[in-house]
């Protein structure tokens, strides 16, 4: 199993609409990718490592997926309209990693 996380750095002057990514931007991704996505989790930064400090990240979406010749094959027909929605919800791009998925 593999998580595709999509980092959102944070700043003072970044922009993110959670709702529309919340509501409109995951569920197209969702619709798009098909039963290739195996769970999706969001998280939303509201803090960092010392009280007070910002989040580093606005917000973090986790996709997994079987390995990475299906998130391959299910994200990348779709990558440019995902792209192309960005400025909908943010001013910023996210940052991709891809992992291996250990649980414990």
């Amino acid at each position: 199993m593999i998580k595709v996380s999509v980092m959102y750095p944070n700043s003072k002057d970044v922009k993110f609409d959670t709702d529309y990514y919340k509501n409109t931007h995951l569920p197209m991704v969702q619709k798009l990718v098909g039963n290739a996505l195996k769970g999706l989790e969001l998280d939303l930064g509201v803090g960092g490592r010392a009280a007070g400090d910002a989040a580093p990240y606005v917000a973090i979406a986790h996709l997994k997926f079987e390995d990475v010749a299906s998130f391959q094959a299910a994200f990348g027909p779709h990558a440019a309209t995902f792209a192309a929605d960005v400025k909908n919800y943010s001013n910023v791009q996210g940052e991709i990693q891809l992992s291996e998925l250990v649980t414990f």
